[in-house]
């Protein structure tokens, strides 16, 4: 049995023993906290122990665990959104954020965890091996997810594409050498896309499983599809622990107001046109980025090495529908919305199956399309400033905000 010092009221101290891990009630505080269902300190008042002396009993046990997490690209929309979730679910978890601060990084999506004994903020390039190593082994990491990427679509046809084959392609070969080279990881997530899996008919049922082949049409696509393949490969040949997951498109607060959704808000909100490639039809799966981070939480900690998970809503909608939802709840008429030219390989219809990670998992959605709608708008309503900074920041883009 272990022994600990505990001080009396008086500052006599006895040597009391730490708790007995079969006495009922510590079992049913062990039981509730692990499950996350109690916090420390209500953890303490079921067990009949002190907060402190819980605390080491969970810790040795491992029921509380500390682990340190790697987050590549959290200044971005999807990463940022994780790097909250992870801070407000996981009281012990640490996260050091490490980011490039291209256009979509934006340090303001943390600036209320910026303080916090857990957040640190590296900036750095996923690419710089070195870099990489080193930060590993001096933060001495356990998990490493990456959402680092080159991502627009219209970027990746407008400009060269060097920098998305840098990104999406070495940058996450230097990540799995890293891994391949530091035992100590215990997983690596590499977050991908829908979009390396190519287009459906819009008349078709059919919808993307793991099992899809890849058949990316924009040089966007391609990247991607080329870091998944090196993430194969790497567990194939050197059983490095990692999962890549492909997710529909994503919505909600911090997202960078050129995409479509906070994109047809402002312009609304101003009274200017909403323009829509082609006629309107091209279909996606929508889902909130709160529930995205949900899945990503299972697929970190209860995921299989090797695998890929397909997350999804079965929320498909056209563009033409989600900019008449937009004017809806904002109270702006339908005449905004004006159709241009179709930008080259547009995809018609994304349509992606969540049923491997709904099954192994027991993941599913918690928000629906109209109750994430709703927070989404007021969320960038109650932030005019963010979308004003992103505007002057980013003035080459910013004729399209």
């Amino acid at each position: 049995m272990t022994i600990e010092i505990k001080p009396l009221e008086t500052g006599t101290p006895i040597f009391v023993p730490s708790p007995d891990p079969q006495h009922p009630r510590v079992l049913l505080a062990t039981r509730l906290f692990n499950d996350g269902h109690i916090d420390i300190e209500e953890a303490s008042h079921i067990s009949g122990e002190t907060p402190d002396t819980l605390e080491k009993f969970f810790e040795q046990s491992g029921v509380l665990p500390r682990k340190r997490v790697l987050v590549c690209g959290g200044a971005g929309f999807i990463g940022s959104n994780f790097i909250h979730h992870i801070l407000e679910k996981y009281p012990y978890y640490s996260v050091i954020n490490y980011d490039k601060l291209t256009y979509a990084g934006n340090l303001e999506n943390l600036r209320n965890v910026e303080k916090s004994p857990r957040y640190k903020f590296i900036k750095g390039d996923i690419a710089d091996t070195e870099t990489i190593e080193k930060l590993v082994q001096n933060e001495k990491i356990n998990y490493i997810i990456n959402f680092a990427a080159e991502t627009h679509v219209t970027r990746s046809l407008l400009l060269r594409a060097d920098e998305f084959l840098r990104t999406n392609v070495l940058g996450v070969h230097s990540l799995l050498e890293v891994v391949k080279r530091n035992p100590q990881v215990e997983i690596f997530v590499h977050v991908s896309t829908d979009e390396v899996y190519g287009s459906l008919d819009l008349d078709s049922q059919d919808s993307f499983t793991e099992d899809t082949a890849f058949q990316p049409n924009v040089p966007y696509a391609a990247a991607k599809a080329g870091g998944d393949m090196l993430c194969r490969s790497y567990h194939n040949s050197y059983k490095i622990p990692v999962i890549v997951t492909h997710c529909s498109n994503n919505y909600g607060p911090f997202q960078h107001p050129e995409k479509l959704i906070p994109n047809a808000l402002f312009r609304a909100l101003r009274n200017q046109p909403i323009t829509l490639h082609g006629n309107g039809q091209h279909v996606r799966d929508w889902i909130f980025v709160r529930d995205h981070c949900e899945a990503l939480d299972l697929i970190l900690h209860k995921g299989k090495p090797g695998h890929v998970y397909n997350v999804g809503a079965d929320v498909e909608k056209n563009t033409h529908e989600i900019a008449r939802t937009v004017l809806k709840y904002l109270g702006k008429p339908e005449h905004l919305i004006t159709l241009v030219d179709d930008r080259p390989g547009n995809d018609l219809r994304y349509s992606i199956s969540p049923q491997k990670i709904k099954k192994e998992l027991g993941w599913d959605t918690t928000v629906s399309f109209e109750e994430g709608i709703a927070l989404t708008v007021q969320w960038y309503e109650n932030n005019i400033s963010w979308v004003d900074a992103i505007r002057e920041r980013d003035k080459e883009f910013s004729k399209y905000i």
